[in-house]
């Protein structure tokens, strides 16, 4: 298992020393939220995906996954009512698993809560709308050799898809080895009926999870509350996860690298997930 960071924790810095900053610390490799990298990410020029690929090459860590990936550009929905939001939202979908591919990562993870909003009086056909958003890029994931996740969020984020059986009923809907779900420790913890390890133990045998967010139901980095990762760790080791996994906290105090920095000593620490 490689354990990334994800980028936007320390987003004001430029590409090349968020790479090279997450080698220090001891990351594998760094995961991108696409809004980082302009307003239009799905149509950034081939020079600038390998300028992206080379930073992280020399710095010593792979870009192993893409996350929040529908902030930019702005207008973006799959549960919208409006058809050409929702023709532009798949164009940019499709552009970012291209993106992906072109960046040498495996995964994308489709959160983005404000981009997957149930209207009012319309939430039954949101629902269908968002599911055929997913359906409707499998393919594409496929041909570019990535693996979509479907990410369920917290229900303080968003009413569409909130545990892991409401995300596998999806995947297995839409019935491609490139569609699979995957476990947001935060998020888990706050809506999951069992524990994360034991959420662990539960779905990993199903092959449909594809990806873990380490973080805390605080929305802190792991080990900066009160969630314990040692069981969670021993859980994907004894479960034979081989998938990547990213640190993803929200609140950063005293700022992101010290988080960054706190998250991944606590990990290694925990001496469950060793540096490959």
């Amino acid at each position: 298992m490689r354990i990334s960071l994800c980028n936007e924790v320390v987003e004001e810095l430029p590409f090349e020393r968020q790479c090279a900053l997450a080698a220090l610390f001891g990351y594998d490799g760094i995961e991108i939220a696409p809004f980082t990298l302009g307003e239009e990410p799905h149509l950034l020029p081939a020079a600038q995906r390998a300028v992206l690929r080379r930073a992280a090459a020399n710095a010593g860590i792979a870009i192993t996954s893409l996350h929040y990936l529908l902030r930019t550009p702005a207008g973006l929905s799959i549960t919208a009512g409006d058809a050409s939001v929702r023709a532009r939202t798949l164009e940019a979908m499709r552009g970012l698993c291209a993106l992906a591919a072109d960046l040498g990562a495996g995964v994308l993870v489709h959160g983005s809560p404000d981009q997957r909003r149930l209207e009012p009086g319309d939430e039954a056909a949101g629902r269908e709308r968002g599911i055929e958003s997913f359906a409707a890029v499998a393919a594409d994931a496929q041909a570019a050799g990535v693996v979509y996740c479907i990410e369920p969020l917290s229900r303080n984020q968003t009413p569409f898809i909130n545990t892991v059986a409401e995300a596998a009923e999806i995947v297995r809907r839409i019935g491609s080895a490139a569609v699979k779900t995957m476990i947001d420790c935060s998020s888990a913890a706050l809506t999951e009926n069992e524990s994360v390890p034991d959420l662990i133990q539960r779905w990993l045998p199903s092959g449909l999870i594809g990806h873990i967010h380490f973080n805390d139901p605080n929305r802190r980095g792991p080990g900066d509350g009160d969630l314990d990762f040692a069981p969670v760790l021993a859980a994907l080791r004894t479960s034979g996860y081989r998938h990547d996994a990213a640190v993803e906290p929200f609140i950063y105090e005293p700022d992101g690298p010290a988080c960054a920095a706190r998250a991944i000593a606590y990990l290694r620490g925990l001496g469950e997930a060793p540096t490959p």
